[in-house]
């Protein structure tokens, strides 16, 4: 896996940059993120939940078994949206609730 970062949606904020791990995000030259080094990215999706615009998706390659799906974090009031979105467009959604294991 690696992280796709959508240009166009990503507001500059740099809470990615901040909770990167492995200090990988960045902001470029025009405010925003971007992945020094995809090869070294753990792929652990702390970014993917920091993000609030939902820019930042793990993109699952399908030679790893991932169809080539993307999954990104959207969150609603509390709770957290898990979006798996595949190829031709189909979108899966799991919702995350407040006080759950899965809360972040």
């Amino acid at each position: 896996m690696s992280i796709r970062i959508d240009a166009g949606a990503c507001t500059g904020c740099g809470r990615c940059a901040e909770i990167c791990p492995g200090a990988l995000l960045r902001l470029d030259e025009a405010g925003r993120a971007e992945c020094r080094y995809p090869g070294d990215c753990w792929s652990c999706a702390a970014c993917v939940k920091a993000c609030g615009r939902g820019a930042i998706a793990l993109y699952r390659a399908p030679e790893l078994g991932g169809l080539g799906a993307t999954l990104r974090v959207k969150k609603r009031g509390e709770a957290l949206a898990w979006e798996f979105t595949l190829p031709g467009g189909a979108v899966y959604v799991i919702n995350s609730q407040p006080g759950n294991a899965g809360e972040y």
